[in-house]
């Protein structure tokens, strides 16, 4: 069975499992802007400490 990639939670800095939209999680839940990230490629810094990426919508090929 293939291994199932996590797209939640992702922290600063965590490899993309896969290319797309990423959306800023705040600790709290609330949601900020999205960012395109490359797969493999490093998650940008997040403006306060505590926030997490998803994401919401993964590149078409």
């Amino acid at each position: 069975m293939a291994k199932a990639n996590n797209t939640n939670g992702l922290r600063p800095g965590q490899p993309a499992p896969q290319s797309g939209q990423y959306q800023q999680i705040g600790p709290r839940g609330g949601r900020g802007p999205e960012r395109t990230v490359t797969r493999r490629e490093p998650l940008p810094p997040t403006p306060k400490p505590g926030m997490t990426y998803n994401l919401v919508d993964r590149t078409k090929h």
